[in-house]
C-alpha cells in the first residue's frame, strides 16, 4: 500500500467550467490556457477534457508538443512565442501559431524561409509593460508582418490585462482605450480578456476569449470563490491520516514547538507536506477536512506532513480520509491563509503527488 497523497481531477467539471466560458461570452471563441501543466492538472488530462475549445496555448513548445503526441489537432498558441530560429522551425513542424511581441520575433519570421505558414498574433503592450509592441510601434509591426511569407493570413491582435480581477480600477479602462487606439484602422480578429474579464468586462471579450484560473474552477477574484460564479473545483487534493495520538497539557508539536497543546487532546496527522506542494506559511488554524469535517491544522507545516487538531472529531482513526482542498473546501480559503493566490497553490503541486480521475457528470 502506498503513501495516500494525491489529486483527483475531475473531467468533468473542467467540461462545466468551458461551457461556462461560453455562456458568458457567446460571441467569442474559446482559447483555453492550459501552461504550466494546466495549472497544476496535468496537461493531456486537460486537453483531454478542453478538447471542445477553440484553441490551446501554452507557454512554450514543449507543451504544445505534449498536445499533439496526444491526438488533439486543435490550434495552439505559443503565447510567448519562440526563441530562436530551430525552435521557429519546429513550431511550424508542430503546426503551432505565434505570438510575437518584440523586434527579434519579428525580424526571425521576416528572414525565415519556412515550408509552412505560420499563424501569427502581433502582441500589444497596453499598459502590463511586460511583453508586446507599445501602441506607437504597433502599425509598422503589422505592415511588416503582413507582408512576411512565413505568415498565414490572417494576422491577429492580442493584449493582456493587468487588474482586470480589481473592478474598480481604472487601468483595465485605459488598456481597453490603448488597445482600440493601437489597432484602428487594422482589420483583425482580437483577443484580451482573461478569466477575470470574462467574468467582470464583457464589453473586452471581442473574438476570443483566454480562460485560465476559471477553467480550474478558481476565482479569479481575491474575495470569491469560483463557486460563486458557477464554477466547479477540478481538483481535489486528498491524503489520509497516519497516526493518531494522545497529546498533553503543555506538550509541543512538531519543528520549533510552534504549537502547544491547551489541554489533554488528539492529534491526528496526515500525510502532505510542502513537499507534495501543500503551502509551508499555511498558520495554525487553517481549516482541512478529516471524514468530511473541518478540523484546524496546528504548528508548522513539514515537508511531508502536517499536524491536526482532532478534538472535534468522533473516534478519529489512522487511514481517514483527509482533503487539503477540493469542492467542499475551496482552494481559494487555503490560499488566503497562507497570504497567496489559488493558482500557486494549483501550479505547485509536485511530481510526487499521485494522479487520478473521476468524470462526473452533473
Amino acid at each position: 500500500m502506498s503513501r495516500a497523497t494525491g489529486a483527483l481531477i475531475d473531467l468533468g467539471a473542467l467540461r462545466h467550467n468551458l461551457r461556462r466560458v461560453r455562456e458568458l461570452a457567446p460571441r467569442s471563441k474559446v482559447m483555453a490556457v492550459v501552461k504550466a501543466n494546466a495549472y497544476g492538472h496535468g496537461l493531456a488530462l486537460a486537453a483531454q477534457a478542453l478538447a471542445g475549445a477553440d484553441a490551446f496555448a501554452v507557454a512554450g513548445l514543449e507543451e504544445a508538443q505534449v498536445i499533439r503526441r496526444a491526438g488533439h489537432d486543435n490550434p495552439i498558441v505559443l503565447l510567448e512565442g519562440v526563441f530562436g530560429e530551430q525552435e521557429l522551425d519546429e513550431a511550424a513542424q508542430w503546426n503551432c501559431e505565434l505570438v510575437v511581441h518584440d523586434e527579434y520575433q519579428l525580424k526571425l519570421i521576416e528572414k525565415s524561409h519556412l515550408r509552412k505558414e505560420l499563424g501569427v498574433w502581433l502582441k500589444v503592450d497596453t499598459g502590463m509593460n511586460r511583453l508586446g509592441f507599445s501602441p506607437s510601434a504597433v502599425p509598422d509591426a503589422w505592415k511588416r508582418l503582413s507582408k512576411a511569407k512565413a505568415v498565414k493570413p490572417p494576422l491577429r491582435f492580442m493584449s493582456h490585462f493587468a487588474s482586470a480581477d480589481e473592478v474598480s480600477n481604472p487601468k483595465t479602462v485605459a488598456q481597453l482605450e490603448a488597445f482600440a487606439a493601437a489597432t484602428k484602422g487594422l482589420e483583425a480578429e482580437r483577443s484580451f480578456a482573461n478569466s477575470a474579464a470574462i467574468l467582470a468586462w464583457p464589453h473586452s471579450h471581442f473574438d476570443w476569449v483566454r480562460p485560465g484560473s476559471m477553467l480550474y474552477g478558481a476565482s479569479p477574484f481575491a474575495t470569491r470563490t469560483g463557486a460563486e460564479d458557477d464554477l466547479r473545483p477540478v481538483m481535489t487534493m486528498e491524503t489520509a491520516l497516519i497516526a493518531v495520538k494522545k497529546l498533553r497539557k503543555g506538550e509541543s508539536v512538531g519543528y520549533g514547538g510552534a504549537f502547544v497543546a491547551p489541554e489533554d487532546m488528539t492529534l491526528g496527522i496526515a500525510a502532505i507536506g510542502y513537499g507534495d506542494g501543500y503551502p509551508r506559511h499555511a498558520p495554525s488554524g487553517t481549516p482541512v477536512l478529516v471524514k468530511g469535517q473541518r478540523v484546524p491544522l496546528v504548528g508548522r507545516v513539514a515537508m511531508d506532513m502536517i499536524a491536526l487538531d482532532l478534538r472535534g472529531l468522533r473516534s478519529p482513526a489512522v487511514g481517514d480520509p483527509v482533503v487539503a482542498w477540493g469542492p467542499e473546501l475551496p482552494v481559494e480559503e487555503i490560499a488566503r491563509a497562507a497570504g497567496t493566490i489559488p493558482l500557486e497553490l494549483l501550479c505547485g503541486v509536485t511530481q510526487r503527488v499521485k494522479y487520478s480521475v473521476v468524470d462526473t457528470k452533473k
